[in-house]
């Protein structure tokens, strides 16, 4: 799924960018806690999972059609008025598979086909590591309290997550930051995109700013839009 696809699905406009920025700023007024918010179309491309699919489905369907060798020479010798030579048929069957590989590999790109696919350990390992990557490439990890935390949404897994640095996991509880994170996914489900980021803003906001309130020095050292993840930072 592209950048350009997540977009329109999300149908979020410019306003809802200010929105989602808005609750970040308003929610780090009152911590020195710092919120990254993060979307990407997918965590990672899957491109073998999607090539074995169609290999397979490619496979079985072209065997299927192997019985059928014997009707094709003939169909082959009434059209051609001779016999059907010895190669004919290999080569057939070759550019049949490679046609079913082509199809199926296009079927596997849909969205709603790729869900059912990619296994469910593939699809949780690769958001977890897209986002302990992201959180590492854009210094979530490097606040002066390691105070920073990054909401997570992942729209062709359906997933999820909420990773917080060690400063937070010290004193507050990951079962805490997994109900925001299952609600926000519940939110997202029932396609209330930009409520359920703002929401899930909130009431991290709202932790942080119980452990870890505003200081008289309280700098903003992450960027406070939502971010939309490139193509390029698949894994």
């Amino acid at each position: 799924m592209t950048v350009k696809t997540l977009l329109k699905k999300l149908n979020l406009s410019q306003e809802d960018f200010s929105d989602v920025k808005n609750a970040i700023q308003s929610a780090e007024k009152n911590t020195s806690g710092e919120i990254q918010v993060a979307v990407t179309a997918e965590s990672a491309s899957y491109s073998f999972w999607e090539l074995l699919f169609a290999n397979v489905m490619a496979s079985i369907i072209t065997a299927a059609f192997i019985p059928l060798a014997n009707d094709f020479k003939a169909f082959y010798t009434k059209l051609n008025w001779q016999s059907c030579p010895d190669w004919i048929l290999p080569v057939f069957f070759l550019c049949l598979y490679f046609i079913f590989v082509i199809f199926f590999f296009y079927v596997s790109n849909i969205p709603f086909f790729d869900r059912i696919i990619i296994p469910a350990f593939a699809k949780k390992l690769a958001v977890t590591q897209r986002a302990m990557r992201f959180f590492a490439e854009n210094g979530v990890y490097e606040t002066k309290e390691h105070s920073g935390i990054l909401i997570f949404v992942s729209y062709l897994e359906k997933q999820v997550r909420i990773i917080a640095d060690k400063g937070i996991s010290a004193k507050i509880s990951d079962d805490l930051w997994n109900l925001i994170a299952d609600e926000l996914a519940e939110n997202f489900h029932n396609k209330k995109y930009t409520e359920a980021l703002v929401n899930a803003v909130s009431k991290c906001g709202e932790l942080l700013a119980e452990n870890f309130p505003a200081q008289k020095d309280n700098p903003n050292e992450l960027s406070d839009s939502l971010i939309i993840l490139e193509d390029s930072e698949w894994l």
